[in-house]
């Protein structure tokens, strides 16, 4: 699962980075709503907590949460806030937000409203995603084509099921890297590598290369 975090005080956004990462999440944290816009554009997450006040405006939080649902952003959205008032709570989650912690609170607490949000996101994702000819099915971890099974490794199955589950969208090589092969010496290879072994499993035209990266073919 991917996070992102946006929160412009140190003090406050470490402590929570590193608990995340604790709990082996993937973690972006970045402090201004233009920072936030600019990893939203490369990258896809489950959940944004953001927090409300920002030095750029207080209802910069709100404003991007409202950005964020305007272009079609389906993850879980965290607001954390010094403001504690029930009509910031009411208009945070008028405006998309799934959540509201005020500030300050615990860790422990803090950790446990992150598991729900993304045990929430997860029980509303469908167990399988159809793309015909091509079928993913995320339960049982198998993939089919025009209605025969595909042996891929667990690998090979997690950057299908990226693509599968965003069809519009291209990936860069960076995120692909970053993604799937973190600790990958050999760069940009690795990926052309596991793209060349899903098409010659399954379909030549099953990821294209486009301008930016690669995406799902037209199926």
């Amino acid at each position: 699962m991917r996070v992102l975090l946006l929160e412009d005080q140190a003090d406050i956004a470490e402590p929570l980075v590193d608990s995340l990462r604790h709990d082996r999440y993937e973690v972006s944290w970045v402090t201004s709503r233009d920072d936030a816009l600019q990893a939203f554009s490369t990258s896809t997450f489950d959940l944004a907590v953001i927090d409300v006040m920002l030095p750029s405006g207080d209802d910069a939080g709100f404003d991007l949460a409202h950005e964020l649902r305007e272009v079609g952003f389906g993850g879980q959205i965290l607001f954390i806030s010094a403001r504690d008032t029930e009509a910031d709570t009411v208009r945070g989650l008028d405006l998309g937000g799934d959540d509201y912690l005020i500030k300050p609170f615990g860790l422990q607490e803090f950790m446990a409203r992150v598991r729900a949000l993304l045990r929430r996101s997860a029980q509303t994702k469908r167990s399988v995603l159809e793309r015909s000819p091509l079928r993913v099915d995320l339960e049982s971890r198998r993939v089919a084509w025009d209605g025969e099974q595909i042996e891929v490794s667990e690998r090979e199955f997690a950057i299908l099921e990226l693509f599968a589950l965003y069809p519009e969208r291209v990936f860069s090589v960076d995120e692909l890297l970053e993604r799937f092969f973190p600790d990958a010496s050999s760069g940009a290879g690795v990926v052309r590598v596991y793209v060349s072994q899903l098409r010659h499993k399954i379909a030549n035209g099953i990821i294209r290369t486009v301008s930016g990266g690669y995406r799902l073919g037209p199926l």
